[in-house]
């Protein structure tokens, strides 16, 4: 299967997954709201273990396997002795950490949070309890879809998450049919009782559960098995240990700034006083969830294609043919940000209406999107030049560029919580996102060409300009379609219930991307053709 099928098909499975995670943040909002001090405990002791996991998708594991895997296949038994001591490794490691971190946590509760009550640090807490064992399974879930795509099995990585969701939404649809659904905060912290807790984080933590145990089936169906061995003394690991020093180290530093934004993000809570609706800590994990909505689906599954190959080509010294991969992947990761950032720039507040009910709520999770959305490209472009790094063993040069941004990141978020209103905090500390990531792109994208060479000659400067000017023109047409609906103004169509909410955005989407695609056309860009023929393919298939 080509790469432009390999990462439709993978797109399906995110797509999916990523559409029933939606309906699982609608019915959370429904349960327990969005800018309510509930959901700000549950938001805070969620986050904690899929911070970690983000990273270690992103950096640890992703830099580690699936080069080491890739090399372990010409060993005389495949890899299969190599695979079994460095996953025994990584699993018994994860166990550690979960264990330490589980019963570390009123401590990781206490220091992510600012000026919360007694009665809301104890609920979110008890969430905690119940949330942070997933730190293990989502170990467990990398570390078996990454060996599975380093032998170009990529689906199963990508559909698991569905069964995850699946499970979660049952948790929540309990939870709501059993006690209620609460969308305003009228439930007092103080009444949330063991069962309450238990069914709402013990259902989610299922779910992740679940995900990671069906790739053992998936390992079964390729005609592989994990045999526990520890050990691990003379058989090469060295080197995946180096590696993963330095990966190590960048979690490190990620895990600072991310404490430090949950901090600041956290303090807005103490406005809410004089303003129920001021964003904090869940607001800002729901405009997460819908800014990595293209990225999961888009540049998530493109990456994973390429990585493998690319890996392969820096394994045989191939540098030209690694260039053409990464070229290519930047191009087609382009060519959906791009629209993605302009579709949910201008969309921002009907699809921030499917997830809070006033409109006050609505424009302040639709500001925090937008801010948002202008990093999406070159957090994109981060990811997948990390993946370059990462094919030739590098780990050491993405630690420091990350360095570099975490560091600008804290230092504006110290600012800001010293500076900029709590109705505004989220708000800034998103646009701070997005400027900080652009610099680390910038720094990537210089230390990757003197390391490899120039990439002038793959016309990636001149195909993101064309996918920008195309955006433009798509996003002046939208924004005049939802004038149409009314605009944005409080009980207009477009932001009046939720339903007429996901009517605009089917309808004005619709309109932009297919003026999208008739500028692309009109511009003769190439990227547009290659999906159509690899969409056509799977179709046929």
């Amino acid at each position: 299967m080509s790469v432009a099928r390999s990462s439709l098909w993978m797109a399906g499975g995110t797509t999916i997954s990523r559409v029933l995670g939606f309906a699982r943040s609608v019915i959370l909002a429904a349960a327990i709201g969005v800018t309510t001090n509930a959901a700000d405990a549950f938001g805070v002791a969620n986050q904690l273990p899929n911070n970690v996991y983000a990273i270690i998708v992103g950096g640890l594991l992703n830099a580690v396997l699936v080069p080491q895997i890739v090399k372990a296949r010409s060993n005389k038994d495949g890899g299969k002795g190599y695979i079994d001591r460095l996953l025994t490794l990584i699993i018994t490691v994860f166990f550690v950490i979960t264990l330490a971190a589980t019963l570390a946590a009123p401590f990781l509760v206490s220091i992510y949070t600012t000026g919360w009550s007694d009665q809301q640090l104890a609920l979110a807490t008890a969430f905690a309890y119940w949330c942070l064992p997933q730190l293990f399974f989502y170990g467990l879930y990398s570390i078996l879809g990454e060996v599975l795509n380093a032998r170009s099995a990529f689906g199963p990585y990508m559909w698991a998450p569905v069964l995850n969701n699946v499970v979660s939404l049952i948790g929540l649809a309990a939870f709501v049919i059993l006690f209620g659904a609460d969308p305003t905060g009228a439930r007092a912290i103080e009444s949330w009782g063991p069962a309450q807790i238990t069914l709402l984080a013990g259902t989610a933590t299922a779910g992740v559960a679940s995900q990671a145990l069906i790739l053992l089936f998936a390992w079964k169906r390729i005609g592989m098995k994990l045999n526990l061995n520890f050990k691990w003394r003379g058989f090469g690991l060295r080197p995946a240990l180096k590696a993963a020093s330095w990966s190590l180290g960048m979690v490190v530093v990620t895990q600072i700034g991310g404490l430090v934004q949950t901090i600041v993000a956290s303090s807005a809570v103490s406005g809410r006083s004089s303003n129920p609706a001021i964003a904090s800590v869940a607001a800002a994990a729901i405009a997460w969830l819908i800014f990595m909505l293209p990225h999961s689906v888009a540049t998530v599954s493109i990456a994973t294609s390429y990585f493998t190959r690319m890996s392969k080509h820096a394994h045989e010294n191939r540098i030209d043919l690694l260039k053409n991969d990464l070229a290519a992947g930047l191009r087609a990761i382009s060519v959906i940000s791009v629209f993605a950032t302009f579709a949910l720039i201008v969309l921002a507040y009907p699809v921030s209406r499917v997830f809070v009910g006033e409109f006050a709520a609505t424009a302040a999770l639709g500001n925090v999107l937008i801010a948002l959305m202008f990093g999406l490209v070159p957090f994109s472009f981060v990811f997948m030049m990390q993946r370059a790094f990462f094919s030739l063993e590098d780990t050491r040069t993405p630690f420091w560029f990350t360095v570099v941004q975490i560091s600008m990141h804290v230092a504006g978020a110290l600012t800001i919580a010293a500076t900029v209103p709590a109705a505004q905090i989220v708000v800034a500390l998103s646009a701070l996102t997005s400027v900080t990531i652009l610099v680390q792109a910038v720094i990537a994208y210089t230390l990757l060409s003197r390391r490899i060479g120039s990439l002038a000659e793959h016309r990636i400067t001149q195909a993101t300009t064309q996918f920008l000017i195309s955006g433009f023109l798509a996003a002046t047409v939208g924004w005049f379609v939802l004038q149409l609906f009314g605009g944005l103004t409080e009980n207009a169509f477009a932001v009046d219930t939720v339903i007429s909410s996901v009517l605009t955005i089917g309808i004005v989407g619709f309109v932009m991307l297919a003026v999208y695609i008739v500028a692309l056309r009109l511009l003769r860009v190439q990227e547009v053709d290659t999906v159509l023929a690899a969409l056509k393919g799977i179709l046929r298939r």
